[in-house]
């Protein structure tokens, strides 16, 4: 696969890659012999080995490295490792998000604020530090922010999510105006409802699972591996004109409204 650099191969930075979409993006790349970074959280190192032994089995490379993205010195040591170890970024997923499911009544300021650290502030700082060494050095990317179709519509026990989301989808819109000029594309992609750890509870009961599933006019759940081909493909030269870019990945759930 060639980035978007023109290089043969793909020097991909992925946050929150441990597991769940990121982990799928992850293995996507890797069968065009991408070299990854896969970020993970603290806490996180065994579920990373395993993209990474998924990496390698897919073709591509990866190198687990381990950072909080709401800590600027740790994003600003993650990217520095990625490029020892991987190379030059040149393909961002800023992937790194969570959605602890609450009653907007019993969201205290620090659950708001660790939300607000961890999906908006995160996908911030690993922007912008991946971004300014792609600047400085004279380096063309691409950068996918992962929003989701939160951004869009509320959500009664995400009252502290659907804001950082919308932030992401509005951070890449500007970042393309930002970033455009210097051959950097800023896109986001607005995950449905995909079927991850993240909403695993959520989704445990059988009458509200088969409830969500009919209405999705495809008649199922979204896969992490959905998502990351939607990432993929924007990714591609074929994608070259696209720049600050929602793209909606939902199996037509949002247009059912009647």
């Amino acid at each position: 696969m060639n980035s978007p650099t023109g290089q043969e191969t793909a020097h991909v930075l992925i946050t929150g890659a441990a597991r769940g979409i990121g982990r799928a993006t992850a293995i996507r790349f890797a069968r065009d012999g991408a070299r990854i970074t896969i970020n993970f959280p603290p806490g996180e190192r065994e579920f990373a080995e395993e993209t990474a032994r998924q990496v390698a089995e897919a073709g591509g490379v990866g190198f687990p490295i381990e950072a909080d993205v709401a800590d600027p010195d740790a994003v600003r040591a993650l990217v520095t490792d990625a490029e020892e170890a991987v190379g030059p970024t040149d393909i961002l997923v800023s992937n790194a998000g969570i959605c602890p499911f609450a009653d907007f009544f019993e969201i205290d300021v620090e659950l708001w604020d660790r939300v607000q650290r961890v999906n908006e502030r995160g996908c911030f700082l690993v922007t912008q530090e991946v971004t300014r060494r792609m600047v400085t050095e004279g380096r063309t990317g691409s950068v996918i922010g992962i929003s989701s179709i939160s951004a869009w519509v509320g959500g009664a026990r995400q009252v502290h999510y659907t804001p950082t989301k919308a932030g992401i989808s509005s951070l890449m819109k500007s970042l393309a105006i930002v970033l455009g000029p210097k051959g950097i594309r800023c896109n986001a992609v607005l995950p449905g409802t995909i079927a991850t750890d993240i909403n695993a509870e959520d989704l445990a009961e059988p009458a509200k699972r088969s409830a969500m599933e009919n209405r999705i006019p495809l008649g199922r759940l979204g896969k992490p591996e959905d998502i990351a081909g939607a990432v993929w493909l924007l990714t591609r030269p074929e994608a070259g004109y696209v720049n600050g870019a929602e793209l909606l990945v939902d199996g037509g759930l949002f247009v059912n409204l009647q």
